[in-house]
């Protein structure tokens, strides 16, 4: 996993690098990505492939596409904010999440996403997010979610949220086959295996997080740079 992530660091900022036209050789990007995110020699087994950097290629020109979409329009990171803002008075079962109320257990994930791929804004969206139809409808808040949502995250962040409460299933054993190949064959079921464990980490009391505007401004700062 610490190879996967080293991999997955290095792949976002060589791909940032190309599809600003910084650089133009898919080898040259990976060198010079590794060197400024470790600072030192790296192996090359670590290093990404070149097909995964032309992936991260097309997340970046996705997340370009969606602020073209929303220019001159509401401030989508405005709407995450009215949406998160509420999660401090949701309480949840004691049993489920001892850490309190929803706001809190979503700023342990984020912060837990932010450790594994800082980078990538899809995802830590999607586990700042996850959560915030809770604040609307309790009994449904994954539909509430993405139905608050619509229009302001990519299908890839949709695709993570609606989804997020069968990676709990499969991680407990209780997913039917159906559903469970449905997931594997996924091309993100990797990041939402990842969101799944960061979502049942962030259930402790007392840890450190980030404000909601500070987690917000990362996410801002991320579109800002690979936009």
């Amino acid at each position: 996993m610490a190879s996967d992530k080293f991999r997955r660091h290095i792949a976002f900022e060589a791909a940032r690098l190309m599809y600003e036209r910084q650089e133009s050789e898919y080898y040259r990007a990976k060198l010079r990505a590794a060197k400024k995110i470790y600072r030192g020699w790296v192996k090359p087994k670590d290093l990404p492939s070149n097909t995964e950097i032309r992936e991260q290629i097309q997340h970046f020109a996705r997340l370009n596409e969606g602020e073209r979409r929303t220019e001159n329009k509401v401030d989508r990171f405005q709407v995450y904010r009215a949406l998160l803002l509420p999660l401090e008075t949701v309480r949840q079962s004691p049993h489920w999440h001892p850490e309190g109320d929803a706001l809190y257990h979503s700023l342990q994930v984020f912060e837990l996403a932010r450790d594994e791929l800082p980078y990538d804004e899809e995802f830590l969206l999607a586990a700042l997010l996850h959560d915030v139809g809770k604040g609307i409808d309790p009994d449904d808040h994954i539909a509430a979610a993405l139905e608050a949502l619509d229009g302001f995250i990519t299908p890839r962040t949709i695709w993570l949220i609606e989804h997020h409460m069968e990676a709990h299933a499969l991680r407990d054993g209780t997913l039917g086959q159906r559903a469970r190949r449905r997931l594997e064959e996924a091309e993100d079921f990797e990041e939402l295996v990842l969101l799944s464990e960061c979502d049942r980490r962030g259930r402790v009391c007392g840890a450190q997080v980030s404000e909601v505007d500070e987690a917000i401004d990362h996410c801002r700062d991320l579109a800002r740079m690979y936009g």
